[in-house]
């Protein structure tokens, strides 16, 4: 959360709801773009 609130910032900054609404989603998709580059790739590994 750290680095998201560096990256983003801990409130919305837009004042209408409707570009409250997209800088939201906007934060969405960066928080899971982070999410997705920390988690590993998971590969079997058969023997």
């Amino acid at each position: 959360m750290y680095r998201y609130k560096c990256i983003i910032g801990a409130r919305l900054r837009a004042r209408t709801a409707g570009r409250q609404t997209t800088e939201a989603m906007i934060s969405v998709n960066v928080l899971n773009r982070m999410t997705e580059l920390g988690n590993p790739e998971l590969v079997a590994i058969r023997g």
